[in-house]
């Protein structure tokens, strides 16, 4: 099983007498204590993943932005800090979540689509690099901060990912300015006298084979060499987790090796070694987290029999908006003689279904299920749709000890920023 995959990166996660444990902790006696469901992340998990990834490439000036879309709690950040990571940001929410989590402004890399000038001045303001991702946005920018650096977002028309919805290159994506347009990028940068320090691109998410990324890659290191005085490259993220046993996961250690080729050729090609990040927010946080549910009923219908527990898609997007595998484990029984389940949710949403036709070791009521690999775009996407609230997040230590990163909402954050005839509610 893929806890078993866990359990080897970290002991804050052990089987016992066929029971999941938790920093040695029954999973009832932490919901008992902390809610239900509750996403719990081993710190243990984030650090090996970031050193691993660091590790990999050689190329002296190659650095990590986390993604912090994937999951942009401020206690997980201050981890990925500590690893030596940077962070790549969508939006002034994020900006201001990572100075607060420590992060300096050259850390800071605003990756935008589609903002408004505002959000540009915020980051300005702020002295945060900037990326723009079409020719709209470039001349946005340009009649607003003649004379500025920035940074354009490619298209390589190449696109990779688990799920059309997460694939950002190629020719049906509302990503990057395409390959074509490079004479464009150059006449709005020369009408504003804006110097084009850097480019970057996505081309997907949670690849598990590395070749369209790095020829995606090597198209970008081509276009860059139509600008003379490139700062940084960035060819992105999307590096994938195995979600499911049994599949190959990503080869971390060779795609380390052709980065390095790419990146060492590249430098001797443009005449002069230059910065190259990568920008993973998946790989980093995805494996490091669990989302613990309770089973509030099983319902035995005359060809499928359902398992409703108290987490739906307002807990865990992921399940509906792509159709996305997660293990589930069984706490009280991981091991067993099983059967055939759907896993749903408490959603009024005929599409809140978490697992279909899944083979389970037989669930009761009051039973607590772990969904595995839930620490990249699990909170982060959640919400409070139904009014449901919001789950707490524990964080399991290198030491061993648990500590609450965020607590559970309570009936009054729902309507905290409500008014009515100007007045607050409640």
């Amino acid at each position: 099983m893929k806890i078993n995959q866990l359990i080897e990166k970290t002991g804050a996660v052990t089987i016992e007498q066929n029971e999941l444990l938790i920093s040695g902790i029954r999973t009832e006696d932490l919901l008992e204590m902390y809610g239900s469901p509750l996403y719990v992340y081993c710190e243990d998990v984030i650090r090996d993943h970031c050193r691993r990834l660091k590790n990999a490439v050689s190329y002296p000036h190659f650095s990590i932005n986390y993604s912090m879309k994937a999951n942009s709690t401020i206690a997980l950040l201050k981890i990925i800090r500590e690893e030596g990571l940077s962070v790549d940001v969508m939006s002034p929410g994020e900006i201001y979540c990572a100075t607060l989590a420590g992060f300096k402004k050259e850390e800071i890399f605003f990756v935008s689509n589609n903002v408004d000038l505002q959000e540009f001045a915020y980051a300005k303001e702020h002295d945060i690099r900037i990326s723009v991702d079409s020719l709209s946005q470039l001349e946005m920018f340009g009649k607003a901060f003649s004379g500025s650096k920035v940074a354009v977002r490619i298209n390589p028309g190449i696109g990779d990912g688990h799920h059309k919805k997460v694939i950002t290159g190629g020719d049906a994506t509302k990503f990057g300015i395409h390959v074509s347009h490079l004479d464009s990028i150059k006449e709005i940068a020369k009408k504003y006298d804006l110097h084009i320090h850097g480019l970057n691109m996505h081309i997907g998410s949670n690849f598990l084979e590395y070749g369209s990324y790095m020829a995606a890659g090597k198209v970008l290191c081509d276009i860059a060499k139509n600008f003379d005085s490139l700062e940084f490259i960035d060819i992105g993220g999307g590096l994938g987790v195995n979600y499911k046993e049994g599949n190959k996961g990503l080869d971390i250690e060779g795609l380390g090796s052709n980065m390095d080729r790419l990146f060492n050729q590249f430098a001797i090609e443009y005449g002069k070694e230059i910065k190259f990040f990568i920008e993973p927010g998946r790989f980093i946080v995805a494996e490091s987290g669990l989302l613990l549910t309770r089973v509030c009923s099983r319902k035995e219908n005359p060809n499928r029999t359902y398992i409703g527990c108290d987490s739906g898609f307002n807990v865990l997007m992921r399940p509906m908006a792509y159709g996305s595998y997660h293990e589930i484990v069984h706490c009280q029984s991981v091991e067993g003689e099983r059967e055939t389940l759907s896993v749903v949710g408490n959603i009024c949403e005929t599409g809140d279904i978490l697992a279909e036709n899944r083979a389970l070791p037989k669930v009761n009521v009051d039973n607590v299920l772990a969904i595995l690999d839930a620490g990249a775009y699990g909170y982060s996407m959640a919400s409070n749709y139904n009014s449901r609230l919001r789950p707490a997040e524990l964080l399991v230590t290198s030491a061993g000890e648990r500590q609450i990163i965020r607590k559970r909402d309570e009936l009054t954050d729902l309507i905290s920023s409500q008014l009515v005839n100007n007045e607050p509610v409640g």
